[in-house]
């Protein structure tokens, strides 16, 4: 029965997309209107079972609870334009934002920004190191083809775009607003910086900037995400916190 009315909504909101973007010359009650229904019918959507299957399976440290909450919230935001993840690392998180997509139908497309060669705390020594996912040829990490192959799995190859690169560099050149912008990627200092200064101007108005291991208290997480992504997020007046997830925080731009 759930993935009957999956069906049903993914094909309603298929021409909802469409229509959607071409909504130019609608009068502004009209068109306030049928942007309500529009959210009413993609709030139904479902995570099919099977995708959530691989979502769980998948490596990563993506917890469940927070990752239904970036799946219900992509499914809301990619009627209206894509939506980046920034810090792919082995694809955990990138299957539930690839279902979203899936499941929304039309053009929606979901963008990965990754180096893929491990953030500090995945290098040895470290405490989420793990050795399996070292090159043998370079000695250095590279979680892309464990990302391919998640994804590939997952089924979600024509939903999920994989951009190779360090994250400020492929921000510099992004041209497209974003409906949805979600940082995970490194969780030092100037790398979460970075992330916050050339990636959030590209979430255009009303799109949402989701943050992950944002940890107030500092005994129970690192410091970088809350303190160079989430408080300079909050302090810039820009955005404004509609809800919370375990350690993922999710703003409106305004």
């Amino acid at each position: 029965m759930v993935e009957r009315n999956l069906a049903k909504v993914e094909v309603a909101s298929s021409s909802l997309v469409v229509r959607s973007r071409t909504d130019q010359g609608r009068p502004r009650a009209a068109l306030i209107a049928f942007r309500a229904r529009t959210a009413r019918v993609l709030a139904v959507i479902e995570m099919s079972q099977d995708l959530l299957a691989h979502a769980l399976a998948a490596k990563g440290f993506m917890p469940p609870d927070e990752g239904a909450a970036l799946f219900r919230y992509a499914v809301r935001q990619l009627p209206h334009g894509p939506v980046l993840e920034v810090g792919s690392y082995c694809g955990k998180s990138a299957v539930y934002l690839g279902a979203a997509a899936r499941a929304v139908g039309g053009d929606s497309i979901v963008f990965t920004v990754d180096h893929h060669r491990g953030s500090e705390e995945n290098q040895a020594g470290w405490e989420h190191h793990d050795p399996s996912l070292v090159d043998p040829e370079t000695g250095l990490m590279d979680t892309l083809p464990v990302f391919r192959r998640t994804i590939a799995a997952a089924g979600l190859e024509a939903r999920v775009a994989a951009v190779v690169g360090h994250s400020v560099s492929v921000a510099r050149a992004w041209a497209t607003p974003l409906a949805m912008l979600f940082i995970d990627g490194g969780h030092g200092v100037a790398p979460a910086r970075g992330d916050y200064r050339e990636w959030t101007p590209h979430v255009m108005p009303g799109g949402l900037l989701a943050i992950h291991d944002v940890f107030p208290d500092p005994a129970d997480g690192g410091r970088p995400p809350y303190e160079e992504i989430y408080l300079p997020a909050v302090s810039s007046g820009r955005f404004e916190e509609i809800d919370a997830v375990g350690s993922l925080r999710v703003l409106r731009r305004r």
